[in-house]
């Protein structure tokens, strides 16, 4: 039988969690474990969900580190044995259909060795009573951003730089393949941006599976995010000294344009003002 972790990180977000887990119990297949990465965070499971359990790592005096949290849990799920890793971000409700979904994907010959992403769509705020999980796939539409294929309809190929770390799977072997996320990116963004050029540069293909659909919670964001400028610099650059391209270069616009920071077209980097 297949062995389905499910992983997500939290720092503080409590309330998003909480629904996370309340929409991971009633998934019409359950994980068989379900890891919570508490970065820095005292937060304790208070339900009788047997598949979760906690899992606790320090924060980086640079930030937030997203991609060790990510593969610590990672490296913790194949350790208890697992054999298709689905993360989820913890502002994302799953599907009922989500973990059936991937896991369905990661045992298909076709499929089994490609990133498999499902559609997210972002809600909008949610109502005093709180999101309805009965009809909370009627209060949006997947992100135009992404492909979106109809349920039980699999999009195979296209650009890697599509790929988001919101609500993905893996097999073991693919993770393994891939090598988890470079945990020299610290803070906000380019680890997930990175971990898809290297699935890419390794032949690892997108599968986008239509099945797998997730629900990521309101929350007010700053556009652009000038709280996380500096993240964005040092990620950016260590990006580009390995790709020899930019990511993330609708922020890095918004910076320029906003007077934050300046490109140097000699070097070819960007300059904090």
């Amino acid at each position: 039988m297949t062995r389905v972790a499910v992983i997500t990180v939290v720092h503080r977000r409590h309330a998003h969690l909480a629904l996370q887990r309340r929409a991971v119990a009633l998934s019409q297949r359950l994980p068989d474990d379900y890891v919570v990465v508490a970065v820095d965070d005292p937060i304790e499971l208070d339900d009788d969900f047997e598949a979760a359990r906690i899992l606790r790592i320090s924060t980086d005096p640079l930030g937030l580190p997203i991609a060790a949290a990510r593969n610590a849990g990672a490296e913790s799920a194949l350790a208890a044995g697992a054999d298709v890793l689905v993360f989820l971000d913890v502002d994302c409700v799953p599907g009922r259909e989500l973990i059936g979904a991937y896991e369905a994907a990661a045992s298909a010959l076709e499929l089994r060795d490609d990133i498999l992403c499902g559609p997210v769509a972002y809600l909008p705020t949610a109502p005093s009573t709180g999101y309805d999980l009965a009809t909370i796939d009627t209060l949006a539409d997947p992100h135009p951003a992404r492909p979106a294929p109809v349920p039980g309809a699999v999009m195979r190929g296209g650009d890697h730089d599509l790929f988001w770390s919101l609500s993905f799977a893996v097999t073991a072997s693919t993770w393994r393949s891939v090598g988890g996320f470079d945990e020299a990116y610290i803070g906000y963004g380019g680890e997930d941006t990175d971990f898809a050029a290297t699935a890419d540069e390794r032949g690892i293909q997108i599968a986008w599976v239509g099945s797998a659909r997730a629900y990521h919670q309101y929350h007010p964001v700053e556009s652009p995010p000038v709280s996380h400028l500096d993240d964005i610099l040092r990620n950016s650059a260590l990006f580009h000294s390995r790709w020899g391209r930019w990511p993330m270069g609708g922020w890095l616009s918004a910076f320029e344009d906003a007077g934050l920071i300046a490109h140097n077209p000699v070097d070819d980097v960007y300059e904090k003002l």
